[in-house]
């Protein structure tokens, strides 16, 4: 029988996924993780007024398409110069990452990354018959002099930069990410992705006069909100409208958007939150030190212990904490793969992780 015509990209993509969900490990597993600290969610959850919101919403109405008062709202927040007509809001930074490189990309076109950096922007531009150019890593780092060297190099109109920093938790500083901006050659587009920006000690000025960079925030970290998938991104007034020309309208459900205002509004839960973490990340450090680990440091909601060796002791080291319970992850590149991730979790879910991560050593070092 004769199957469906594809595009002759995509009949010549493999089948991937970015992530293998905890969800799809549990059905192979036949059970549930009693730790799930691996997927940078946040265990502490949604302030209760975007929960009150959520609930109230009229879901059986769609979503105004034009986000205008999420928008309006996130304005104000951010401040002087940034306006409506320089936000858009969409389904998680996934989709805004997609929607971005079906603007930027097509085929043979060089699109510069970081080696082992998020890898659902790489799914995008490979999707779109990008090609991709990647700079490794320098001392856990996001290279910016490699990265500014390679597009130059290739001529790249789209350079992906997250800062902080997934999967390694690593920061650099505004000044420094600034002067990348200013050292990009003209035509091409920095996406900053600034998921973390809120666990960071200071993050970049906005500039919205700047065509050069779009940066992307999200309210599945600090917010909680991560199964509610809302996000947006900042920029020049030109290069946002033209998402109108891509996106997904009615892409947005009512309740999220009603969510997102309200927790934009409870400062004082974002507060809370933010030192839940810090006491978490204290905690998994001083976890990580009585069992050998060094914990990198960290400007996010997670915290990268680099176990020592390399990869393959790692990888042991992760399966025996899932066959165990305790859900975590870990990066995919060398030399970062010696490390494995763990997110800011609940006592309990620390508690776990410190009863088991001795378990999991020991019978990683005997292979």
């Amino acid at each position: 029988m004769r199957g469906p015509y594809f595009t002759p990209l995509v009949a010549g993509l493999s089948v991937s996924v970015p992530f293998v969900g905890p969800e799809a490990q549990e059905r192979a597993r036949g059970r549930v993780f009693r730790a799930r600290i691996g997927a940078n969610e946040s265990v502490f959850g949604p302030s209760p007024k975007a929960v009150a919101a959520m609930a109230a919403a009229d879901v059986w109405k769609y979503a105004d398409p034009e986000n205008f008062e999420l928008k309006a709202v996130l304005a104000a927040f951010h401040g002087v110069g940034v306006g409506v007509e320089n936000i858009v809001v969409g389904e998680g930074i996934d989709a805004l990452l997609g929607y971005l490189v079906r603007m930027i990309v097509g085929p043979g076109v060089p699109v510069v990354t970081s080696l082992g950096a998020y890898p659902t922007f790489n799914y995008h531009v490979t999707g779109f018959g990008g090609r991709l150019e990647m700079v490794p890593y320098c001392d856990d780092f996001e290279d910016l002099e490699g990265l500014l060297a390679r597009v130059k190099a290739v001529d790249a109109q789209l350079v992906y930069l997250a800062n902080p920093d997934n999967p390694m938790g690593t920061w650099h500083k505004p000044a420094r990410v600034q002067e990348f901006v200013d050292a990009l050659p003209e035509g091409c587009v920095l996406c900053l992705d600034e998921a973390y920006a809120e666990f960071a000690p200071q993050a970049l000025t906005f500039d919205v006069g700047d065509p050069r960079v779009i940066r992307m925030r999200t309210f599945s970290k600090a917010y909680g909100m991560a199964g509610a998938r809302v996000a947006y991104a900042i920029g020049h007034v030109d290069l946002i409208a033209a998402f109108n020309k891509v996106r997904n309208h009615f892409a947005m459900n009512r309740a999220a958007v009603a969510g997102a205002i309200a927790a934009l509004a409870d400062g004082e839960w974002l507060a809370d939150v933010l030192r839940e973490v810090a006491a978490a990340k204290a905690r998994i450090g001083a976890i990580a030190a009585a069992n050998g680990l060094v914990a990198l440091p960290s400007a996010t909601n997670f915290v990268a212990l680099d176990c020592g060796r390399d990869g393959e002791f790692a990888r042991r080291v992760l399966n025996g904490l899932i066959a165990r319970d305790v859900f975590v992850r870990m990066p995919s590149v060398t030399p970062q793969d010696r490390c494995i991730r763990v997110t800011a979790g609940t006592k309990s879910d620390l508690d776990l992780f410190e009863e088991m991560l001795p378990l999991a050593m020991r019978e990683a070092a005997h292979g």
